[in-house]
C-alpha cells in the first residue's frame, strides 16, 4: 500500500510531535527514578508524585477548554511547549545546586500536566482543521506509531544516559525536546484556522439546556455535556478512565517492585517495560488502519479494547531474574500491541463525532476526566500498596481490568455524527 502524503504542514506538525515524543521517551519514568534513587522516596511518595500532577493539573485545566477553543491553536501549542521546557529545566538547575526537593518535583509535575492538557486540546482541534476527515485515522496512526517508537528507543537510551551522566540527564533531554517542538510548530507557517466566535450574552436567558440540547460555544461544560449525551463517546470515556487509571496506577508500583524489592537495575527496568512496549505499540498502530479497512472500525475497536484488558494481571507474578524480566517484556508486548491498535481508532472517533466548534473543549474535558481518574486511582493504589504490598495492589488492578470491556460501546455508531464542514477547513 502506497504511503499517503498529508501535506507539508502536517509534516511539520508530525516532526514537532516526534521530537517531543522522543524527548518524553528518553525521560520515561524520570520523576520516579529521581524520587526513588535521589530523594529515597517510598511507594506512597512515589504514588503521590505520580498522582498529584495529574490531579491538580486537571483542576487547573478546567477553564482551559474554552480558553483554547477561542484562540488560534498554533500559538497556544507553542506557549505550552515553552511552559513545559521552562518547568522541566528547573529540575537539573536545582539538582546542580543540591536544592532538589520532593516539593519541586510535585510543582513541575503539576505544571507539565496542566500544559499537556492544553496542548493536546489545541493540537487535536488543529489536526481536525488541517486534515480531511477520511485521513484522520491515517494521521492518528502515524502519531501513535511515533509515540511507541519513541517509547521503544527512548527509555533504554535514557537508562544508559542516567547510568553514564547522572539522574537528571533525561530531564534535560525532555526539556530540550519541547523547545525544539515549539520551533517546529512555528515553522508550520501558512494560515491558522480562525477560532469559532464567542456567543454574545443573551439578554433574555433561557433555562439550562436539557440532555439532548446542543451546547453553545461559550459553555464551560460543553465538552462534558457532549461526551455524556453521546451514545458512543460516553462509554468510550468510561472505558478509557477505567483502563488508563488502573494501568497507570500500577506503573509506579511496578517500578518500586522491580527497582526496589526485586533488585533490577534501571536499565533492566526500562528495557523490560519500555522497549517491548514500544515494539508492540508500533506494530499495533501500523495494523490499525488495515484492520479497520478489512473488518470495520467498530469491530476492531471493540476487539482490541477487550484484548488489552487480558494481560496486566500477569505482572503480579513477576519475580527476580532474567526469566521474569522476559515475562514482563512479553506481557507488555501483548498489552501495548492491543493499545496501539485501539488508540488511533479512539482518537479518530473522538474527532469524527465532535463538531469543529467544540473540539478543544471536548478534548479538554476528556483529558481532565482521564487524568483525574488516573490521579485518584494512583493515590489509592499507593496507599493500598503501603497497607499490603505492591504485588497485591498490582494483582487487584489486573483483576478489575478484566471487567473493563463491559464498558465499551456495543452498538456500531453512525459513521459521522458531527458537522465537519465550515470550521474544518483552514481559513486565512
Amino acid at each position: 500500500m502506497a504511503r499517503r502524503a498529508l501535506g507539508r504542514q502536517f509534516g511539520w506538525l508530525w516532526a514537532a510531535f516526534a521530537i517531543s515524543s522522543y524527548g518524553t521517551g528518553l525521560g520515561f519514568g524520570a520523576f520516579s527514578v529521581l524520587a526513588i534513587l535521589v530523594l529515597h522516596s517510598g511507594p506512597t511518595q512515589v504514588a503521590i508524585l505520580a498522582a498529584s500532577g495529574r490531579a491538580v493539573g486537571s483542576l487547573l485545566a478546567v477553564p482551559l477548554g474554552p480558553w483554547v477553543e477561542f484562540r488560534r491553536k498554533r500559538p497556544v501549542m507553542i506557549a505550552m511547549d515553552l511552559t513545559r521546557f521552562a518547568a522541566l529545566l528547573s529540575i537539573p538547575v536545582a539538582y546542580a545546586l543540591d536544592e532538589l526537593t520532593f516539593t519541586q518535583l510535585l510543582l513541575v509535575s503539576i505544571t507539565v500536566a496542566t500544559a499537556n492538557i492544553a496542548f493536546n486540546a489545541a493540537s487535536g482541534a488543529y489536526l481536525k482543521s488541517l486534515i480531511a476527515p477520511e485521513d484522520l485515522l491515517i494521521a492518528n496512526a502515524r502519531f501513535e506509531s511515533t509515540t511507541w517508537t519513541s517509547t521503544m528507543l527512548g527509555p533504554p537510551l535514557g537508562g544508559a544516559a542516567i547510568g553514564m551522566f547522572g539522574p537528571v540527564t533525561t530531564v534535560v533531554a525532555d526539556a530540550t525536546s519541547y523547545l525544539l517542538s515549539a520551533l517546529g510548530i512555528k515553522a508550520i507557517g501558512g494560515p491558522d484556522p480562525h477560532p469559532p466566535p464567542k456567543d454574545k450574552p443573551d439578554p433574555h436567558p433561557r433555562p439550562r439546556p436539557g440532555p439532548g440540547s446542543t451546547p453553545g460555544p461559550g459553555d464551560l461544560l460543553a465538552g462534558w455535556r457532549h461526551i455524556l449525551t453521546h451514545p458512543t463517546l460516553r462509554p468510550l470515556l468510561l472505558n478509557a478512565m477505567t483502563v488508563n487509571s488502573l494501568i497507570m496506577a500500577s506503573e509506579p508500583l511496578l517500578a518500586v517492585l522491580m527497582l526496589g524489592h526485586l533488585g533490577f537495575a534501571p536499565w533492566q527496568f526500562a528495557l523490560a517495560l519500555a522497549a517491548s512496549s514500544g515494539a508492540g505499540g508500533f506494530v499495533g498502530s501500523r495494523l490499525a488502519r488495515p484492520l479497520a479497512a478489512r473488518f470495520g472500525r467498530h469491530r476492531v475497536l471493540l476487539t482490541s479494547g477487550t484484548l488489552r484488558a487480558c494481560w496486566p494481571l500477569g505482572l503480579a507474578f513477576v519475580g527476580p531474574g532474567t526469566p521474569d524480566m522476559l515475562l514482563v517484556a512479553a506481557l507488555q508486548l501483548a498489552l501495548v500491541t492491543c493499545i496501539g491498535v485501539f488508540n488511533p481508532l479512539l482518537a479518530t472517533a473522538r474527532l469524527t463525532h465532535t463538531a469543529p466548534d467544540r473540539v478543544a473543549r471536548t478534548l479538554t474535558a476528556w483529558s481532565i476526566s482521564t487524568s483525574a481518574a488516573i490521579a485518584l486511582t494512583t493515590a489509592a493504589w499507593g496507599w493500598l500498596a503501603a497497607a499490603t504490598t505492591p504485588r497485591t495492589a498490582i494483582a487487584l488492578a489486573g483483576v478489575l481490568l478484566l471487567a473493563s470491556p463491559l464498558l465499551l460501546p456495543r452498538r456500531e455508531p453512525a459513521e459521522r455524527d458531527a458537522d465537519p464542514s465550515p470550521s474544518s477547513t483552514l481559513s486565512a
